[in-house]
C-alpha cells in the first residue's frame, strides 16, 4: 500500500505541476478531459476490473449524476458543492436498486450487461418523457462564475477539480486493493462458486462495488454539468459514455491501478489527433475507439499496462546474472 500510496502522491503533484504551467488551452483542455475520462474509467474498473461484472449502462450512473447536479441548482437553487454529494449518492443508490435487481437473480456476464443496457435506456425514455428534465430540450445550468459556484474562470480549475475526483477514485482503488472486501470482490470475480464455498457473499460483495462504482460515475456526470453547463438525455444516458468508460480501461489494463488512467490518456490523446486529421467526418473517434479495442484484446488482453509489465519482465530475464555467476557465492560459502 505505500508504494501505490508514492506512486499516487507523485502522480497528482505532476498533474497539477503539468496543470500550473500549461500555457496552451489545448494541452489544459487534453489534461482535464483526460482526467475526467481517467475518472469514468476508474469507476468502470472498480465492477468490470476488479468485479469482473462487465456493464454496458455505466451511462445511468452517469445521467443520474448529472441529472441530479443540473435539478438541484435549477430548480432547487442548491450550491453546487452540496449538490455534487447529491449527485454521488443518488448514483449510488441507483446502483444499489440495479445490483439488487441483477445480482439478486444471479445475472452474470452477458446477461448483467444487457440489462445494465436496457436500465440505461429505460432512464433516458424516462428523461424525454418527465418535465423536470427538460424532457428532449434539455437544461441549461446558469452562469456564476466563481470557484464557491464550481464555475472557474478557465480550464485550469476545472482539471484541478477533475484531478482531485480522480485522487479520491484512486485512493478509494488502493484502498480496494488492500482490504478484505478487495480480496472477497476479486475472489467472486475469479470463481464465484469457489469464493461462496469458503464463506464470501458473492451477493453482498458485487453490490457493495456496484455502488463504489455508480457514485464514482456519478461524481464523473456532476463534474460535466459544471464544466459544459447543458445536459440532456442524449447527453446523460447515451452509449457514447459507457462505451468510453469500458473502453479506457479495457485498453489501460482491467484490474489495474493506473490501467484505466493510462487507457483514458491514450484514447483522449488518439481523439485530439482523430479530430485534428479527420475532424469532417462524424462519428469517426467512436470508429476508432473500436479498432483500438478489437487490437488490445487480440494482440495485448491484459491492456497497455500489462505490455509494460511484459517489456520489463523480458528486461529482467534478459539482463539478469548468468547461470554461472549466481552459483558462485554458494561455492564460496560451501
Amino acid at each position: 500500500m505505500r508504494r501505490d500510496l508514492l506512486q499516487l502522491a507523485v502522480f497528482v503533484v505532476a498533474a497539477a505541476l503539468l496543470t500550473l504551467f500549461a500555457q496552451s488551452g489545448a494541452l489544459l483542455n487534453l489534461v482535464m478531459m483526460a482526467l475526467y475520462g481517467a475518472l469514468m474509467a476508474q469507476a468502470w474498473n472498480l465492477l468490470g476490473g476488479y468485479g469482473g461484472q462487465f456493464s454496458f449502462g455505466h451511462a445511468l450512473f452517469f445521467g443520474t449524476g448529472a441529472y441530479v447536479q443540473a435539478i438541484a441548482q435549477v430548480q432547487g437553487h442548491l450550491n453546487p458543492w452540496l449538490a455534487l454529494l447529491l449527485a454521488v449518492a443518488a448514483a449510488a443508490a441507483v446502483g444499489l436498486g440495479v445490483g439488487a435487481l441483477s445480482f439478486r437473480y444471479g445475472l452474470r456476464g452477458s446477461y448483467f450487461a444487457l440489462v445494465t443496457l436496457a436500465f440505461a435506456e429505460v432512464f433516458r425514455i424516462l428523461a424525454l418523457s418527465v418535465p423536470f428534465t427538460g424532457a428532449g430540450v434539455g437544461l441549461m445550468v446558469p452562469l456564476q462564475a466563481g470557484a464557491a459556484n464550481m464555475q472557474f474562470a478557465d480550464k485550469r480549475g476545472f482539471a484541478w477539480l477533475a484531478l482531485a475526483l480522480l485522487a479520491l477514485a484512486q485512493l478509494l482503488t488502493v484502498w480496494l486493493r488492500h482490504s478484505r472486501f478487495g480480496a472477497r470482490l476479486q475472489a467472486v470475480r475469479d470463481n464465484e462458486d469457489a469464493a461462496r464455498a469458503i464463506g464470501v457473499d458473492p451477493f453482498r460483495v458485487k453490490l457493495g462495488a456496484i455502488v463504489l462504482s455508480g457514485g464514482l460515475m456519478g461524481a464523473g456526470g456532476a463534474f460535466y454539468v459544471q464544466v459544459f453547463q447543458y445536459l440532456d438525455p442524449g447527453i446523460a444516458y447515451g452509449a457514447h459514455t459507457s462505451v468510453e468508460a469500458l473502453v479506457a480501461a479495457i485498453v489501460g489494463g482491467l484490474g489495474t491501478l493506473w490501467g484505466p488512467v493510462l487507457g483514458a490518456v491514450a484514447l483522449h490523446i488518439l481523439g485530439d489527433l482523430t479530430r485534428n486529421l479527420f475532424g469532417a467526418l462524424p462519428g469517426i473517434n467512436m470508429v476508432i475507439y473500436g479498432v483500438v479495442l478489437v487490437v488490445i484484446v487480440m494482440f495485448a488482453p491484459r491492456g497497455l499496462l500489462g505490455v509494460g509489465q511484459s517489456v520489463r519482465h523480458l528486461w529482467r530475464r534478459a539482463t539478469g546474472p548468468a547461470p554461472g555467476a549466481a552459483a558462485a557465492p554458494e561455492d564460496a560459502r560451501g
